[in-house]
């Protein structure tokens, strides 16, 4: 306590990482007269503020009040009711699952099942506890967290691909990321002790490579968060060091990615590592400019538009020296989607047809709506949004941040860990808005920052000042709206939705497909075990999964080989002869062939996005004049002429299995031209 009540400016660090000395005022005025004594003495001065600068991350926390590390810490430490939160939420998704699905009643592929959804479900788990913790980070109070959980269980159709997507590689990786972001988070915090500082860096690293060696698109995520933190820094709203710090993390993550994955290639060419390259030769250049001068504020203003220039150059320089394939059919799909190109390529235009790349429908807006997500979160957005463009403003003008915001200050906008969440949510959100795809990327942090505004009273004072109330209290109005407006929130969630989540797990529903039940039983009784199985990619995930007999083809749309190999399976739904068919199936070392009667006889909603309608214009067996289609070919649809078994299709195939669904071949080793 005695330490505490001297002058911090006159606090110096000791060599050797021993206490500083304080000098005290009788001291200073003693050695007033002495010009020696006084040049000498704002040495000692200007080196100790020199060495604290070098050590700001660590001593800002010597400087704060027990009291207040003692706050700061409770937020990143280890609340039972985040962890009950997400373990709640696991819960619930497992029965869930069991209701609507009923996998108990089938004791023959339970074990392994339930040890690999259960481990997905633990994992979501975690994503919620993370999203808890961050939004609790963001505002100091469990309220918000709690807040945060609710809205994302209620909007789960648009916060998560968990309901019907369980296999999906993004519902492994996504959790590791929700962690490295809470993690982020209160590392940004200027008021953090060197314990908790260090623990957040290490969560970060860890969650980061994680993360990234899971989802074969993490690059393109971690990149939209690079691109956050680099905005962040170029206007000087964090602290550098810490910023540079992220950014060995990328640099780490991505060459032990590289190796661990069989030098993979995409990781040398993506964005990111690009991006991170220049921000790292750039870093005295963005010193430079943070002194203050007339210059230096003019180089700020092209400080941004250089960067990205240099990084798109020496990108598009790396993909044309680093031999690569992968993620291409990306590029081309974005053109495509931009309106920059045409094609007739049967994948790109299959990609364009799918409902997860196109544009976010109403019912989308409406349903984040009725939940009250979408209000509050405009509402939270814009006042964040106006905060950092006044913070931002200051900065260009040459007025500097103060060290610590005082709720009386109402500066939300100078808070680093609020910038960043709206510019991540700002990034992520213009995603959301051409892919409906990515709301699931962009939705669960609508949820935090939403939660996190109507929880802060940092926010409600920011709104007060620029209301310039005086009738009431400010300080008192904004403590009362932070804990009245999520109150009400709560109850009204919990009056409008719980009867009907509890309604949700209460019905006993069952997967009733009886002709895929009986093919895969068919399967794994008939087929031999060395067999090969070619048919629609998704049809093949499920025989693999099920059975674990060997397939042609998987759904998998990262690789342009896999996508190729995806194309040529496809062609038994085209137009094609026999003859090219077999050939087809025969180089993919393929023993049997099955036919969806879906696929074949399907009658879409948008006639030119059938998969028969894709194959005949990538194949030309479409004639288009005067706004009229013609098909134009010698051969009929493959998968209707081998049901009628005549020559030449049961010389090369023959049916061995059919039902209401599926018809499934054999292909014929050795060729019989009997007519």
């Amino acid at each position: 306590m005695r330490e505490r009540s001297r002058p911090r400016g006159r606090r110096e660090a000791g060599s050797g990482g021993s206490a500083g000395r304080a000098v005290s005022p009788r001291r200073e005025r003693r050695g007033g007269t002495a010009a020696g004594s006084g040049r000498r003495l704002a040495m000692e001065e200007g080196a100790a503020d020199l060495r604290q600068r070098k050590n700001q991350n660590c001593t800002e926390s010597d400087k704060m009040a027990p009291e207040e590390r003692n706050k700061e810490n409770s937020k990143l430490g280890r609340s039972p009711k985040s962890v009950t939160s997400g373990m709640m939420y696991a819960v619930y998704l497992s029965t869930y699952h069991e209701r609507k699905f009923w996998f108990s009643s089938r004791q023959e592929v339970i074990e392994p099942v339930y040890f690999y959804i259960g481990i997905v479900f633990g994992l979501q788990g975690i994503y919620v506890t993370a999203l808890f913790v961050t939004s609790w980070v963001m505002s100091g109070t469990w309220l918000a967290g709690m807040l945060t959980v609710a809205w994302f269980i209620i909007n789960r159709t648009d916060t998560t691909r968990i309901d019907y997507s369980i296999p999906s590689r993004e519902n492994w990786a996504l959790p590791y990321f929700a962690c490295q972001v809470a993690a982020l988070t209160g590392y940004l915090k200027k008021t953090l002790n060197c314990s908790a500082e260090k623990f957040c860096y290490l969560l970060v690293s860890a969650s980061t490579y994680t993360f990234m060696m899971m989802w074969e698109y993490s690059h393109y995520l971690l990149f939209v968060q690079a691109v956050s933190l680099f905005l962040l820094d170029s206007f000087a709203l964090a602290q550098t060091e810490k910023v540079h710090e992220v950014y060995k993390i990328y640099l780490f993550s991505l060459f032990l990615g590289y190796l661990l994955q069989f030098e993979n290639s995409a990781l040398l060419v993506s964005p990111l590592l690009s991006l991170v390259a220049v921000l790292m030769l750039s870093k005295c250049l963005q010193m430079n400019m943070k002194k203050g001068t007339f210059m230096s504020r003019l180089l700020k203003i092209m400080y941004i538009y250089l960067v990205l220039t240099i990084t798109v150059t020496l990108n598009f320089l790396l993909k044309m020296f680093v031999p690569h394939k992968e993620n291409e059919h990306l590029l081309k799909f974005i053109e495509v989607k931009l309106g920059l190109n045409t094609t007739k390529n049967f994948t790109m235009n299959w990609l364009l047809c799918q409902e997860s790349l196109q544009t976010p429908s109403q019912d989308f807006f409406l349903r984040l709506t009725q939940s009250s997500l979408l209000p509050f979160y405009i509402f939270v957005f814009i006042i964040c949004l106006f905060s950092v463009t006044q913070v931002i403003f200051r900065r260009i003008c040459g007025e500097p941040l103060k060290e610590t915001v005082n709720l009386e200050d109402g500066r939300i906008g100078e808070r680093p860990e609020i910038v960043y969440h709206v510019i991540h949510t700002i990034l992520l959100g213009c995603l959301a808005m051409c892919l409906e795809g990515m709301k699931y990327l962009w939705t669960p942090y609508v949820c935090t920052l939403a939660a996190f505004g109507v929880c802060s009273p940092e926010l409600w004072m920011t709104l007060f000042k620029w209301l310039r109330l005086k009738a009431v209290h400010p300080i008192l109005l904004a403590l009362t709206l932070s804990m009245a407006v999520p109150t009400i929130i709560g109850f009204s969630l919990w009056k409008e939705f719980f009867p009907r989540i509890m309604t949700e797990l209460s019905e006993l529903q069952e997967f009733y497909d009886p002709d895929t039940v009986e093919l895969m039983t068919w399967i794994k009784r008939q087929a031999p075990v060395a067999a090969v199985f070619a048919g629609s990619p998704q049809l093949m995930g499920v025989i693999k999964l099920c059975t674990g007999w060997m397939v042609s083809s998987l759904p998998l749309y990262n690789d342009d080989d896999l996508l190729k190999r995806n194309e040529n399976i496809y062609q038994i739904y085209s137009k094609r002869s026999a003859e090219d068919i077999y050939k087809i199936l025969t180089s993919y070392k393929a023993n049997f062939l099955i036919i969806e009667d879906s696929i074949c006889n399907e009658v879409g909603p948008v006639r030119g996005c059938r998969v028969k309608d894709l194959l005949d214009i990538a194949n030309g067996h479409v004639v288009c004049e005067e706004g009229d289609s013609y098909a134009s070919s010698k051969y009929g649809r493959f998968c209707h002429e081998i049901k009628m078994n005549y020559s030449p299709y049961v010389n090369y195939f023959t049916r061995v299995y059919w039902n209401r669904s599926y018809f499934v071949y054999r292909i014929n080793t050795v060729i019989s031209f009997q007519s």
